[in-house]
């Protein structure tokens, strides 16, 4: 008899795209400021005005805890945290730092094959969502599903768990994750493409720098892509939102 507690690939698809649905739309409700400093957020109302289930809803609110942009209350439930841009920009070069010594090591080292044919197939596939966006912002979804894996994969190239572990551990800081200034209402739609054809650009070249086992390169081109995100931020800066209370400033995720 087959076993009744395997679901089916689409349902397994369907809630992850949810999912990223309802992280993606809590990051922008915070940053673009919905939800202000201090505010509740409440499950319900990722469900109602999200139009994604409880179980995604739910998932969003500890992964945006997560990544700093809320905390826990003492009596249950996550409130909106207050930071300065000092913080953002901060937690973005320590990424870039830790990803970097993550790729040196890689090269210096060798990858594990697997590690890096993983990573030489995740760019293919970032090609191609680089390409769909281009002419549509609906893929944005995979594009970040896709750079997440490929960041992912970054820190899994050196073979380091100490190193794997202080990576994990820095989501607890705002902005620092690649995806984590993702929004769904972002100010500058020709200058976010740019910074993802650019990013993705970089991709390859860290993937290339890795395998021809060129340690300075691949980790000066690991620190450079993370001001990807830092060359989104300065574009909404210069259009006049210079504010420490970042509730209110628009961004997109992850190159």
């Amino acid at each position: 008899m087959a076993d009744q507690n395997l679901e089916p690939d689409s349902a397994k698809d369907s809630r992850a795209s949810q999912t990223i649905k309802a992280i993606m739309g809590l990051r922008g409700y915070i940053i673009d400021g919905r939800l202000r400093p201090g505010e509740r957020v409440l499950e319900q109302m990722l469900v109602d005005t999200l139009g994604v289930s409880r179980t995604p809803a739910r998932t969003a609110m500890q992964r945006v805890c997560e990544e700093g942009l809320m905390e826990p209350l003492p009596g249950g439930g996550f409130a909106v945290v207050k930071f300065s841009v000092t913080d953002v920009f901060d937690a973005i070069a320590v990424r870039g730092n830790l990803e970097g010594m993550a790729v040196r090591l890689a090269a210096e080292r060798g990858a594990p094959p697997e590690v890096l044919k993983a990573l030489k197939k995740v760019v293919k596939q970032l090609d191609v969502a680089v390409e769909n966006l281009k002419h549509s912002w609906d893929h944005l979804a995979e594009y970040v599903r896709l750079n997440d894996q490929f960041h992912d994969l970054m820190q899994d190239t050196c073979n380091s768990p100490m190193l794997k572990r202080s990576l994990e551990r820095l989501v607890v800081l705002p902005f620092a994750t690649p995806n984590a200034f993702a929004s769904a209402s972002p100010l500058n739609l020709d200058g976010l493409l740019q910074v993802v054809i650019y990013a993705q650009e970089q991709h390859r070249s860290i993937v290339e720098a890795i395998e021809l086992r060129e340690g300075t390169r691949a980790e000066a081109l690991a620190i450079e892509h993370s001001r990807s995100t830092w060359r989104y931020l300065h574009q909404i800066f210069l259009q006049g939102d210079s504010s420490l209370d970042l509730a209110g400033l628009r961004m997109i995720v992850r190159p």
